[in-house]
């Protein structure tokens, strides 16, 4: 039975990165239901390998991710396994991270808090820069697809307390974002981002 660490905080509208060695398990929690949390995982050994949402679409054959199945890299092997979900299963292969460049377009004048830096800053406090951001699995966030392949910002599916599991296949680097958005309504109806939790099971 895996032993249970302290639990951490992820901040609203922040960012953490920790490293997981292999064998190691991190439990991401979604205390309120409703804060999507961006998810990267490198090679700690090498930050160019990294997850890849593209390989694990043509992987997997399907856009969403379940429990069981292995998250692979840009060199297509597993870095992470998706060990246990408690909530419907709803997450996002399909959307970037959140960036500066992307609240301009929604019409914010001034700088918006996003996951793309929220990853270079929780990586940056553990010593490491990988060389760009890759498109990270969106925890809870619940893109539904229509006729003709239209997307929609539609609001989580989970619940307070919903929790996912991953096991760690080499040793790696998780890093995490409670993501800022608060135009659209992703992070649910009120559109309030909020703090999620993690816990490295060992």
């Amino acid at each position: 039975m895996n032993k249970q660490s302290e639990r951490f905080t992820i901040p609203a509208r922040g960012g953490k990165a920790v490293r997981i060695n292999k064998g190691q398990s991190l439990k991401i929690i979604n205390p309120h239901g409703s804060q999507v949390v961006d998810t990267w995982a490198f090679n700690a050994e090498d930050l160019t390998e990294c997850m890849s949402m593209e390989h694990l679409r043509a992987y997997l054959e399907r856009i969403f991710p379940h429990a069981g199945d292995p998250m692979v890299t840009n060199r297509r092997r597993p870095i992470l396994t998706f060990v246990e979900d408690t909530s419907p299963g709803v997450h996002d292969t399909l959307m970037a991270a959140c960036d500066d460049y992307r609240y301009k377009l929604l019409n914010c004048t001034e700088y918006h808090d996003n996951c793309t830096d929220n990853l270079f800053a929780s990586m940056d406090e553990l010593g490491l820069r990988p060389a760009e951001c890759p498109s990270p699995l969106n925890l809870w966030m619940n893109i539904p697809v229509g006729e003709a392949g239209v997307t929609q910002w539609g609001t989580p599916v989970s619940k307070p307390g919903d929790y996912v599991v991953f096991r760690a296949e080499r040793d790696c680097i998780v890093a995490m974002s409670a993501c800022p958005q608060d135009i659209l309504p992703i992070n649910g109806e009120t559109r309030t981002p909020t703090e999620a939790h993690y816990q490295i099971l060992g």
